[in-house]
């Protein structure tokens, strides 16, 4: 159990913060609310029926956010991969190298699409 206490009191301290500050905000914030804050924006803007523009966003959003979020979980499985690429030998190789060749497509494929050109 000793290894593990550190690690217990960061989550601690973590979870003491995020609790200590939700009730700050909710004994603090103000407390006017009117239609317009109730809606499921909660912007304080009257919502209009239909938005500037159509109220539609391009593919080309959608498609570099989830390249983002893709690159995002490659880093986060290389890094655990570096630390301990010494005792995975050829194997942990071989399957790195099938992994980026796999975020690889996703990048490809936006690419082909057009998703990394901004007109």
């Amino acid at each position: 159990m000793n290894p593990y206490v550190p690690i217990l009191a960061i989550g601690a301290i973590g979870l003491g913060f995020g609790i200590f500050s939700v009730l700050a905000a909710a004994l603090t914030g103000p407390k006017r609310y009117n239609r317009a804050k109730s809606d499921a924006y909660e912007c304080g803007i009257e919502p209009s029926p239909q938005a500037a523009g159509g109220g539609r966003f391009p593919v080309k959003y959608f498609l570099t956010a989830m390249l983002f979020i893709v690159f995002d979980i490659e880093i986060v499985f290389l890094y655990p991969w570096a630390v301990t690429f010494d005792q995975l030998g050829l194997f942990g190789l071989v399957e790195m190298i099938i992994f980026i060749l796999t975020v690889f497509v996703a990048y490809a494929y936006v690419w082909r699409r057009g998703g990394l050109e901004w007109d």
